[in-house]
């Protein structure tokens, strides 16, 4: 099922030119069309379906510093700083609230973790801190578990994904900003070596600039421009709950689930800390190699499957002429079912932890394909083999929450301005320069 998403107005007719395409209307790609839009940039962001119908309405809605690997945190704090004005920056909810998110641990071991994590993570000036069994159980009442402590972050928070990048945009466009939904971008072409013309499936559109926020599909879209931009997804599936008045305020993650509140009462619940359905696919051979660190890493929880998508994704074309039909047309939503059992399993945990949720009722259900990069970490960065050409992706199921800090710094790069944080660990060129792959493994 598909997450009802609030709605645009979206523009109507492609220019002949503008100064920067953005590619793709998730949370990345819209953050970075609305900080270019107010530094008065000429914008057109260009999404083959709607804007956020993909991963960026289907994610758990957590805005958090704690647990991010250290290369992530400097941009994390930058971003939530933005998350703390952004209603009033678009001029409209998006359902930001600093309610605090706590890390469940149940064994010394676990939380031995976390401290290592708070001693690594003190310089970046976080609020996060180990809390001890007793204060887990006041900041978190209501569980049938002795917790051996907690990682707890009072700065953190929660907003909506249905609402947020769908707000950021109707922001861009009333500060000049173009956005064109059911409009896939075929193609680049250059001019001297240099990105000038970026092809729709509505015509042609002259540029200086293109930024790639294309989520899963960016892999695919480098692909048909000689880049290899080595990526894999992986399977989350989420619930949401009718209203559930009295419930904890806390976003909350435990072994086998995760939840957080909703403003309209109710509860996007999901696993954590469980399998993860990682579905075997034409790519999984072709970046095998440079993803294995990450697969080892991630090899008590990590379940290959092999589905429909291998063949779907088999017959799909690795190459296309910019006037012909792209894939990016074929498929405008992606829109996976929740693997079989996922949904109940995290039901019965949560329920089995605290009773509060044993009478809740399901809404609604959907899964969504987080993008990966072989670090768990985004590229955020210039193409150095393609001037003018910069990439937002990989987010890794990190990218709502960092989103607005992540556009900024997108835009940063575009227009050459001093970038909001150092853009090195981010950079393109890591995957192919001989740099040591070093994966992290979210919590």
């Amino acid at each position: 099922m598909t997450p009802q998403v609030d709605s645009i107005n979206s523009n109507s007719e492609l220019p002949g030119s503008t100064e920067v395409v953005v590619i793709g209307g998730g949370i990345i790609g819209v953050a970075t069309a609305l900080t270019l839009a107010e530094r008065g940039i000429a914008v057109v962001l260009c999404e083959k379906g709607t804007i956020a119908a993909e991963q960026s309405c289907r994610n758990w809605g957590w805005v958090r510093q704690q647990g991010r690997d250290h290369r992530e945190l400097p941009l994390m704090v930058e971003s939530t700083r933005l998350w703390q004005a952004m209603d009033a920056r678009v001029g409209s909810a998006t359902g930001f609230v600093q309610c605090g998110v706590i890390y469940l641990e149940e064994t010394e071991q676990d939380l031995a973790a976390r401290e290592t994590w708070l001693e690594n993570a003190r310089p970046y000036g976080v609020d996060s801190r180990v809390v001890s069994s007793g204060e887990a159980n006041e900041l978190l009442p209501g569980s049938t578990k002795g917790w051996a402590g907690a990682l707890y972050t009072r700065s953190d928070g929660r907003a909506e994904p249905a609402m947020a990048a769908p707000a950021m945009a109707r922001a861009a466009q009333t500060r000049g900003a173009i956005i064109l939904e059911n409009t896939a971008v075929r193609g680049i072409e250059t001019t001297a070596g240099a990105v000038s013309t970026v092809i729709t499936e509505k015509g042609s559109l002259n540029c200086s600039s293109a930024v790639l926020a294309g989520g899963v599909w960016s892999s695919l879209f480098c692909r048909n421009l000689d880049l290899t931009l080595p990526q894999l997804s992986v399977i989350s599936s989420v619930l949401r709950t009718r209203p559930m008045p009295d419930g904890p305020e806390l976003s909350a993650s435990g072994p086998g689930f995760s939840f957080r509140k909703r403003m309209d009462g109710g509860y996007s619940i999901a696993e954590s800390r469980g399998p993860t359905i990682a579905e075997i696919v034409p790519n999984s051979f072709r970046f095998g190699k440079i993803f294995l660190p990450l697969a080892w890493l991630a090899r008590q929880h990590l379940r290959p499957r092999l589905s429909s998508r291998f063949l779907d994704e088999w017959r799909q074309p690795g190459r296309w002429p910019l006037d012909g039909i792209s894939p990016f047309e074929m498929t405008r939503t992606l829109d996976p079912e929740p693997p079989p059992g996922v949904l109940d399993r995290v039901r019965k945990s949560l329920a089995a932890t605290f009773p509060f949720f044993d009478q809740l009722k399901i809404a609604a259900s959907w899964a969504g394909l987080i993008d990966a990069t072989p670090d768990a970490i985004p590229v955020i960065s210039a193409v150095d083999t393609l001037p003018g050409l910069f990439l937002a992706t990989g987010f890794s199921g990190h990218g709502f929450g960092i989103g607005p800090a992540a556009g900024q710094l997108a835009a940063d790069l575009v227009t050459g301005n001093t970038p909001l944080i150092d853009p090195a660990p981010f950079r393109f060129s890591r995957f192919s320069d001989g740099t040591p792959i070093r994966p992290v493994v979210a919590p």
